[in-house]
Protein backbone atom coordinates (compact mmCIF):
# COMPACT_ATOMS: atom_id res chain seq x y z
CA UNK A 1 0.00 0.00 0.00
CA UNK A 2 1.25 3.49 -0.85
CA UNK A 3 2.52 5.72 1.93
CA UNK A 4 2.51 9.46 2.47
CA UNK A 5 4.54 11.66 4.80
CA UNK A 6 3.19 13.39 7.89
CA UNK A 7 3.89 17.11 7.72
CA UNK A 8 7.55 18.07 7.94
CA UNK A 9 8.43 14.92 9.87
CA UNK A 10 10.12 11.78 8.54
CA UNK A 11 7.09 9.69 9.52
CA UNK A 12 5.19 7.94 6.72
CA UNK A 13 1.73 6.35 6.98
CA UNK A 14 -0.25 4.10 4.68
CA UNK A 15 -2.88 5.85 2.56
CA UNK A 16 -5.55 3.79 4.30
CA UNK A 17 -5.45 3.61 8.09
CA UNK A 18 -7.50 1.80 10.70
CA UNK A 19 -9.58 3.61 13.33
CA UNK A 20 -10.37 1.62 16.45
CA UNK A 21 -13.49 3.32 17.88
CA UNK A 22 -15.65 0.34 16.96
CA UNK A 23 -13.23 -2.00 18.73
CA UNK A 24 -14.20 -0.19 21.92
CA UNK A 25 -17.82 -1.25 21.41
CA UNK A 26 -19.19 1.92 19.82
CA UNK A 27 -22.96 1.31 19.42
CA UNK A 28 -22.49 -2.48 19.48
CA UNK A 29 -20.34 -4.93 21.41
CA UNK A 30 -17.02 -6.00 19.92
CA UNK A 31 -15.71 -9.13 21.69
CA UNK A 32 -11.96 -9.64 21.79
CA UNK A 33 -11.88 -12.39 19.14
CA UNK A 34 -13.87 -10.21 16.74
CA UNK A 35 -11.55 -7.28 17.39
CA UNK A 36 -8.49 -9.43 16.68
CA UNK A 37 -10.07 -10.77 13.48
CA UNK A 38 -10.79 -7.24 12.27
CA UNK A 39 -7.29 -6.03 13.07
CA UNK A 40 -5.83 -9.04 11.27
CA UNK A 41 -7.94 -8.23 8.20
CA UNK A 42 -6.58 -4.69 8.29
CA UNK A 43 -3.01 -5.95 8.56
CA UNK A 44 -3.52 -8.47 5.75
CA UNK A 45 -4.86 -5.68 3.50
CA UNK A 46 -1.59 -3.78 3.88
CA UNK A 47 -2.73 -1.21 6.45
CA UNK A 48 0.16 -0.24 8.73
CA UNK A 49 -1.24 2.82 10.46
CA UNK A 50 -3.54 2.25 13.44
CA UNK A 51 -5.35 4.94 15.42
CA UNK A 52 -6.96 4.53 18.83
CA UNK A 53 -7.86 6.64 21.88
CA UNK A 54 -8.44 6.18 25.63
CA UNK A 55 -12.05 7.25 24.99
CA UNK A 56 -12.82 4.23 22.80
CA UNK A 57 -14.54 1.80 25.15
CA UNK A 58 -12.99 3.64 28.12
CA UNK A 59 -9.65 1.93 27.53
CA UNK A 60 -10.92 -1.19 25.77
CA UNK A 61 -9.87 -0.01 22.31
CA UNK A 62 -6.29 0.60 23.44
CA UNK A 63 -6.13 -2.84 25.05
CA UNK A 64 -7.30 -4.57 21.85
CA UNK A 65 -4.93 -2.62 19.60
CA UNK A 66 -1.99 -3.11 21.95
CA UNK A 67 -2.62 -6.85 22.20
CA UNK A 68 -2.67 -7.14 18.42
CA UNK A 69 0.44 -5.06 17.73
CA UNK A 70 2.57 -6.40 20.57
CA UNK A 71 4.25 -9.15 18.56
CA UNK A 72 4.75 -7.01 15.43
CA UNK A 73 8.34 -5.97 14.68
CA UNK A 74 9.48 -2.54 15.79
CA UNK A 75 9.09 -0.05 12.98
CA UNK A 76 6.61 -2.18 11.02
CA UNK A 77 3.60 0.01 11.85
CA UNK A 78 2.61 3.52 12.92
CA UNK A 79 0.43 3.99 16.00
CA UNK A 80 -1.48 7.05 17.13
CA UNK A 81 -3.50 7.60 20.27
CA UNK A 82 -5.00 10.66 21.88
CA UNK A 83 -4.82 12.94 24.88
CA UNK A 84 -7.35 15.24 26.54
CA UNK A 85 -9.32 12.74 28.61
CA UNK A 86 -8.05 11.05 31.77
CA UNK A 87 -9.72 7.78 32.77
CA UNK A 88 -10.58 7.00 36.38
CA UNK A 89 -12.04 3.76 37.74
CA UNK A 90 -15.72 3.60 38.74
CA UNK A 91 -17.73 0.78 40.35
CA UNK A 92 -18.88 -2.00 38.03
CA UNK A 93 -22.16 -1.13 36.35
CA UNK A 94 -21.90 2.64 36.91
CA UNK A 95 -20.20 3.70 33.66
CA UNK A 96 -22.29 6.50 32.08
CA UNK A 97 -23.87 5.78 28.71
CA UNK A 98 -21.43 7.12 26.13
CA UNK A 99 -22.75 4.81 23.39
CA UNK A 100 -20.09 2.18 24.13
CA UNK A 101 -21.38 -1.33 24.76
CA UNK A 102 -19.54 -3.35 27.44
CA UNK A 103 -16.81 -0.75 28.06
CA UNK A 104 -14.24 -1.07 30.82
CA UNK A 105 -15.28 0.27 34.23
CA UNK A 106 -13.90 3.78 33.90
CA UNK A 107 -15.20 7.29 33.44
CA UNK A 108 -13.36 10.18 31.80
CA UNK A 109 -12.40 13.69 32.87
CA UNK A 110 -11.22 16.34 30.41
CA UNK A 111 -7.73 17.68 30.96
CA UNK A 112 -5.71 19.41 28.23
CA UNK A 113 -3.00 20.77 30.53
CA UNK A 114 0.70 19.83 30.62
CA UNK A 115 0.21 17.47 33.57
CA UNK A 116 -2.97 16.01 32.10
CA UNK A 117 -1.30 15.21 28.79
CA UNK A 118 1.76 13.67 30.42
CA UNK A 119 -0.41 11.50 32.67
CA UNK A 120 -2.58 10.48 29.74
CA UNK A 121 0.45 9.28 27.76
CA UNK A 122 1.70 7.20 30.70
CA UNK A 123 -1.72 5.61 31.14
CA UNK A 124 -1.91 4.83 27.41
CA UNK A 125 1.45 3.07 27.50
CA UNK A 126 0.11 0.89 30.30
CA UNK A 127 -3.18 0.05 28.55
CA UNK A 128 -1.49 -0.61 25.22
CA UNK A 129 1.28 -2.67 26.75
CA UNK A 130 3.57 -1.07 24.17
CA UNK A 131 6.67 1.08 24.61
CA UNK A 132 6.18 3.29 21.57
CA UNK A 133 3.57 5.76 20.30
CA UNK A 134 4.22 7.61 17.04
CA UNK A 135 1.53 10.32 16.96
CA UNK A 136 -0.49 12.03 19.70
CA UNK A 137 -3.72 13.82 18.84
CA UNK A 138 -5.44 16.28 21.17
CA UNK A 139 -8.89 14.69 21.26
CA UNK A 140 -12.17 16.57 20.94
CA UNK A 141 -10.99 20.03 21.83
CA UNK A 142 -13.45 22.55 20.44
CA UNK A 143 -17.00 23.86 20.56
CA UNK A 144 -18.36 20.72 18.89
CA UNK A 145 -17.68 18.71 22.06
CA UNK A 146 -17.67 21.25 24.86
CA UNK A 147 -19.88 24.18 23.87
CA UNK A 148 -18.40 27.64 23.59
CA UNK A 149 -18.09 28.60 27.25
CA UNK A 150 -16.40 25.39 28.46
CA UNK A 151 -14.14 25.27 25.43
CA UNK A 152 -12.63 28.63 26.32
CA UNK A 153 -11.34 27.00 29.51
CA UNK A 154 -10.04 23.86 27.81
CA UNK A 155 -8.45 25.75 24.93
CA UNK A 156 -6.74 27.90 27.54
CA UNK A 157 -5.30 24.75 29.12
CA UNK A 158 -4.00 23.51 25.78
CA UNK A 159 -2.47 26.79 24.63
CA UNK A 160 -1.25 27.64 28.12
CA UNK A 161 0.69 24.46 28.85
CA UNK A 162 -0.60 21.42 26.95
CA UNK A 163 1.21 22.20 23.71
CA UNK A 164 4.42 22.52 25.71
CA UNK A 165 3.99 18.91 26.83
CA UNK A 166 3.48 17.72 23.26
CA UNK A 167 6.50 19.64 21.98
CA UNK A 168 8.60 18.25 24.83
CA UNK A 169 7.54 14.69 23.98
CA UNK A 170 8.40 15.25 20.33
CA UNK A 171 11.75 16.93 20.93
CA UNK A 172 12.76 14.09 23.28
CA UNK A 173 11.95 11.49 20.61
CA UNK A 174 9.12 9.93 22.60
CA UNK A 175 6.74 10.71 19.72
CA UNK A 176 7.34 11.62 16.08
CA UNK A 177 4.39 13.98 15.54
CA UNK A 178 1.43 15.61 17.23
CA UNK A 179 -1.73 17.42 16.30
CA UNK A 180 -5.50 17.57 16.77
CA UNK A 181 -8.15 14.86 16.54
CA UNK A 182 -11.43 16.76 16.04
CA UNK A 183 -14.74 17.02 14.18
CA UNK A 184 -14.69 20.74 13.43
CA UNK A 185 -12.68 23.34 11.55
CA UNK A 186 -12.72 26.47 13.78
CA UNK A 187 -10.65 25.01 16.62
CA UNK A 188 -8.02 23.87 14.11
CA UNK A 189 -7.67 27.45 12.94
CA UNK A 190 -7.49 28.70 16.53
CA UNK A 191 -4.67 26.32 17.46
CA UNK A 192 -2.72 26.64 14.22
CA UNK A 193 -2.67 30.42 14.51
CA UNK A 194 -1.12 30.06 17.97
CA UNK A 195 1.40 27.26 17.41
CA UNK A 196 2.67 24.86 14.74
CA UNK A 197 1.30 21.31 14.63
CA UNK A 198 2.21 18.38 12.39
CA UNK A 199 -1.16 16.89 11.55
CA UNK A 200 -4.90 16.95 12.06
CA UNK A 201 -7.16 13.92 12.24
CA UNK A 202 -10.27 15.63 10.89
CA UNK A 203 -13.55 13.72 10.90
CA UNK A 204 -16.25 14.51 8.37
CA UNK A 205 -15.08 17.94 7.15
CA UNK A 206 -13.26 17.05 3.94
CA UNK A 207 -15.39 14.47 2.20
CA UNK A 208 -17.16 13.98 -1.10
CA UNK A 209 -20.17 15.66 0.54
CA UNK A 210 -18.83 18.05 3.21
CA UNK A 211 -16.17 20.58 2.15
CA UNK A 212 -16.01 22.62 5.37
CA UNK A 213 -12.21 22.41 5.42
CA UNK A 214 -11.65 23.83 1.95
CA UNK A 215 -11.92 27.61 2.30
CA UNK A 216 -9.70 28.36 5.30
CA UNK A 217 -8.19 25.23 6.82
CA UNK A 218 -6.63 23.62 3.78
CA UNK A 219 -4.85 26.77 2.59
CA UNK A 220 -3.46 27.19 6.11
CA UNK A 221 -2.37 23.52 6.15
CA UNK A 222 -0.57 24.06 2.86
CA UNK A 223 1.19 27.15 4.20
CA UNK A 224 2.29 25.42 7.42
CA UNK A 225 2.93 21.97 5.89
CA UNK A 226 0.38 20.38 8.22
CA UNK A 227 -0.96 17.02 7.06
CA UNK A 228 -4.56 15.88 7.24
CA UNK A 229 -5.75 12.42 8.17
CA UNK A 230 -9.39 12.21 7.14
CA UNK A 231 -11.88 10.24 9.20
CA UNK A 232 -15.63 10.05 8.83
CA UNK A 233 -15.46 9.82 5.03
CA UNK A 234 -19.03 8.52 4.93
CA UNK A 235 -20.34 11.46 7.02
CA UNK A 236 -21.91 9.28 9.72
CA UNK A 237 -22.95 6.66 7.18
CA UNK A 238 -25.01 8.37 4.48
CA UNK A 239 -22.28 8.15 1.84
CA UNK A 240 -22.12 4.40 2.43
CA UNK A 241 -25.83 3.62 2.73
CA UNK A 242 -27.19 6.28 0.41
CA UNK A 243 -30.21 8.42 1.38
CA UNK A 244 -32.18 5.56 2.93
CA UNK A 245 -34.74 6.04 5.70
CA UNK A 246 -32.91 6.67 8.94
CA UNK A 247 -29.67 7.74 7.24
CA UNK A 248 -27.48 9.99 9.39
CA UNK A 249 -25.36 12.99 8.50
CA UNK A 250 -23.01 14.53 11.06
CA UNK A 251 -24.25 12.18 13.82
CA UNK A 252 -27.87 13.27 13.37
CA UNK A 253 -30.75 12.28 11.07
CA UNK A 254 -30.05 13.67 7.62
CA UNK A 255 -32.22 16.57 6.49
CA UNK A 256 -34.22 16.41 3.27
CA UNK A 257 -31.71 18.76 1.62
CA UNK A 258 -28.80 16.47 2.50
CA UNK A 259 -30.67 13.37 1.35
CA UNK A 260 -31.41 15.03 -1.99
CA UNK A 261 -27.75 15.91 -2.49
CA UNK A 262 -26.64 12.39 -1.64
CA UNK A 263 -29.31 10.91 -3.93
CA UNK A 264 -27.86 12.92 -6.81
CA UNK A 265 -24.34 11.75 -5.95
CA UNK A 266 -25.49 8.15 -5.71
CA UNK A 267 -27.10 8.38 -9.15
CA UNK A 268 -23.85 9.68 -10.64
CA UNK A 269 -21.91 6.79 -9.12
CA UNK A 270 -24.44 4.18 -10.23
CA UNK A 271 -24.48 5.55 -13.77
CA UNK A 272 -20.76 4.79 -13.84
CA UNK A 273 -21.13 1.31 -12.38
CA UNK A 274 -19.83 2.25 -8.95
CA UNK A 275 -21.12 2.16 -5.38
CA UNK A 276 -21.07 5.66 -3.91
CA UNK A 277 -18.69 4.38 -1.24
CA UNK A 278 -15.88 4.02 -3.81
CA UNK A 279 -15.51 7.69 -4.77
CA UNK A 280 -16.28 8.67 -1.17
CA UNK A 281 -13.32 6.65 0.10
CA UNK A 282 -10.97 7.83 -2.61
CA UNK A 283 -11.91 11.51 -2.77
CA UNK A 284 -9.80 12.88 0.13
CA UNK A 285 -6.55 11.42 -1.20
CA UNK A 286 -6.90 13.51 -4.35
CA UNK A 287 -5.41 16.30 -2.23
CA UNK A 288 -1.66 16.08 -1.50
CA UNK A 289 -2.40 17.58 1.92
CA UNK A 290 -4.14 14.34 2.94
CA UNK A 291 -1.77 11.69 4.27
CA UNK A 292 -4.32 8.96 4.99
CA UNK A 293 -8.01 8.05 5.01
CA UNK A 294 -9.15 6.42 8.23
CA UNK A 295 -11.49 3.42 8.07
CA UNK A 296 -13.31 2.62 11.31
CA UNK A 297 -15.09 -0.70 11.73
CA UNK A 298 -15.48 -3.59 14.14
CA UNK A 299 -16.05 -6.25 11.47
CA UNK A 300 -13.52 -7.91 9.19
CA UNK A 301 -16.14 -8.22 6.44
CA UNK A 302 -16.77 -4.46 6.52
CA UNK A 303 -13.04 -3.77 6.42
CA UNK A 304 -12.61 -6.03 3.41
CA UNK A 305 -15.54 -4.35 1.62
CA UNK A 306 -14.02 -0.92 2.17
CA UNK A 307 -10.66 -2.07 0.86
CA UNK A 308 -12.38 -3.39 -2.27
CA UNK A 309 -14.16 -0.06 -2.75
CA UNK A 310 -10.90 1.79 -2.28
CA UNK A 311 -9.32 -0.32 -5.02
CA UNK A 312 -12.09 0.22 -7.58
CA UNK A 313 -10.99 2.45 -10.46
CA UNK A 314 -12.75 5.83 -10.30
CA UNK A 315 -12.00 8.07 -13.29
CA UNK A 316 -10.74 11.56 -12.50
CA UNK A 317 -13.34 12.93 -14.90
CA UNK A 318 -16.14 11.74 -12.59
CA UNK A 319 -15.34 13.96 -9.61
CA UNK A 320 -16.42 17.28 -11.16
CA UNK A 321 -19.90 15.80 -11.53
CA UNK A 322 -20.20 15.59 -7.75
CA UNK A 323 -19.19 19.19 -7.11
CA UNK A 324 -22.65 20.84 -7.45
CA UNK A 325 -23.92 18.67 -4.58
CA UNK A 326 -21.14 19.32 -2.06
CA UNK A 327 -21.93 21.40 1.03
CA UNK A 328 -20.46 23.14 4.04
CA UNK A 329 -21.80 21.98 7.41
CA UNK A 330 -23.85 24.61 9.26
CA UNK A 331 -22.00 26.35 12.10
CA UNK A 332 -22.25 25.26 15.71
CA UNK A 333 -24.31 27.18 18.21
CA UNK A 334 -23.17 28.15 21.70
CA UNK A 335 -24.14 24.74 23.11
CA UNK A 336 -22.48 22.56 20.45
CA UNK A 337 -25.67 22.10 18.47
CA UNK A 338 -25.86 22.60 14.72
CA UNK A 339 -27.79 25.75 13.80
Amino acid sequence: MNRRKIGRTALEVTEISFGAAALGGLFRACPRDQAMETLQAAWDSGIRYFDVAPWYGLGLGERHVGDFLRDKPDGSYVLSTKVGRLLRPVPTGTVPDYSYVDPLSFDADYDYSYDGIMRSVDFSYARLGLNHIDILYVHDIGVYTHGRAANEHYLGQLLGSGLKALEQLKSSGAIAAYGLGVNEVPVCLDVMRAAPIDCILLAGRYTLLDRSAVDELMPLCEKTQTSLVIGGVFNSGILATGPVDGANFDYMPATEEVREKVAAMEAIAKNNGLPLAAPALQFPLRSPLVASVLIGTGKASSLDRNIENFAQPVPDSLYPEFEPYALVAPPLGEDAVRV
